[in-house]
């Protein structure tokens, strides 16, 4: 009996001495403010401060601020983070917490996402809370003063028209985003982003105010088309513009943007030939063309008239027929030396049976498909000087470019027989 008693008395206080010797050490500690007032103006004099703490184990952190009402600021919400390794967490403090409304205010057209707290004295709190739901916190004194709480708001911001067409064809190529900035800014940006998450940023050419001051603000939006880059794919985006202040508010405004019909438009002499009727002409007679163009893109190309197969006299020219340039249409144009304007003979890049009509009219050669156009120009006229002269085809975007690729195609040497 004696031997068990004095076995037990072993065990415990083997149990104790255990417990002494491994007991878990606290979850958060050495937890610190490096001052106890700052002046958030970005003025680079007393506005941040150092937060200090160590975890002893992993955990999630909050650190917040309340007033003396009791409302609550965060500026940490339950982010996780493992255990302090050699030396402890220390963070930068500007003064700006997550975005909240103050009782009176309304804002309409944009959300606050960040914003400086208002001057004042305000509890601290630092809060751990590790994975058996154990919390830890320390807590102290800091005060607000003098802080810029100025708000880059975002009024006006609109996005016009909602549903547009990047394919350079002359046809609602084009968005509008318009925003005024109430407040010198540090940055602001202006994205498309889809459900998934992805963002396409937005390139703004400043037309009214320099980039980062307050005043009115205006990008127009090609959705990099005019650069050569293929545009997002089709579908409906939320538009999102954020600006971020020098003290580190930031604010944020939406809109929707609706893509169709988006595509860098391609279109091509096929093989850079061109099959011409003759190399010498007698005045009074007609020269022929036949050539094929090719819509080697994923947008159909606009175009307009006169048909293929149409005559002019060489006197005459596209404006004469009543077909005048179109911004954004594809056409086949006949130049030679001696012509009086550029490329005076044009034609559209298909047939009734090549071409598709949308429901304004417009006509289009669909994506990938293949059109043979013909022509002629009859020679009523010459210049003696520039006789024979060279003649030659072009693919013409008007308005838009002639690529070198569509530009001085498979010239021909003419002459005009002269009685």
């Amino acid at each position: 009996m004696r031997r068990q008693y004095i076995l037990v008395i072993w065990l415990a206080l083997g149990c104790l001495l255990t417990l002494v010797g491994c007991g878990e050490k606290p979850l958060l500690s050495d937890v610190s403010f490096s001052a106890e007032r700052i002046t958030p103006n970005a003025d680079r004099d007393t506005d941040v401060l150092i937060i200090t703490y160590r975890l002893n184990r992993s955990a999630r952190v909050s650190i917040y601020f309340e007033d003396q009402g009791g409302r609550r600021y965060y500026f940490r919400n339950q982010v996780h983070h493992a255990p302090s390794v050699d030396e402890p967490y220390q963070v930068y403090f500007a003064g700006v917490v997550d975005g909240y409304i103050l009782p009176g205010e309304q804002f309409e057209g944009f959300s606050v996402e960040k914003r400086v707290l208002q001057d004042g004295t305000y509890t601290w709190v630092v809060e751990a809370t590790d994975a058996k739901g154990v919390t830890e916190r320390f807590t102290g004194l800091l005060t607000i003063a003098q802080a810029d709480t100025a708000l880059p708001e975002l009024r006006g911001f609109s996005v016009y028209p909602p549903v547009f067409s990047p394919n350079r064809d002359g046809i609602a190529d084009r968005a509008t985003i318009n925003v005024d900035i109430k407040k010198d800014v540090e940055e602001w940006s202006v994205y498309l982003t889809d459900e998934a998450g992805a963002r396409y940023y937005v390139e703004c050419a400043e037309m009214a105010t320099p980039r980062n001051e307050a005043g009115w603000h205006s990008c127009d939006y090609d959705a990099g088309v005019d650069r050569g880059a293929d545009p997002p794919p089709n579908g409906t985006y939320t538009v999102v513009m954020e600006a971020r202040d020098a003290v580190g508010q930031w604010t944020r405004a939406t809109s929707t943007l609706t893509i169709e019909h988006g595509g860098v438009p391609r279109g091509y002499i096929l093989n850079g030939e061109v099959e011409w009727s003759a190399g010498t002409v007698p005045l009074g007679e007609t020269l022929y063309f036949t050539l094929t163009v090719e819509n080697d893109s994923v947008v159909p190309l606009r175009t307009s008239g006169p048909p293929p197969g149409t005559v002019y006299r060489s006197d005459q020219n596209y404006a004469t027929l009543k077909e005048y340039e179109q911004s954004g249409a594809f056409r086949v144009g006949i130049h030679c030396e001696t012509s009086p304007t550029d490329h005076p003979w044009r034609w559209a890049i298909g047939g009734p049976e090549d071409l598709v009509t949308d429901e304004e009219g417009h006509l289009y050669l669909p994506a990938g498909k293949r059109a043979v156009v013909t022509g002629g120009i009859r020679f009523v006229d010459y210049v003696k000087a520039r006789n024979p002269q060279y003649c030659y085809a072009s693919l013409i975007h008007e308005d838009v470019e002639i690529s070198m690729v569509n530009y001085r195609v498979d010239p021909v040497f003419l002459k005009i027989q002269v009685p």
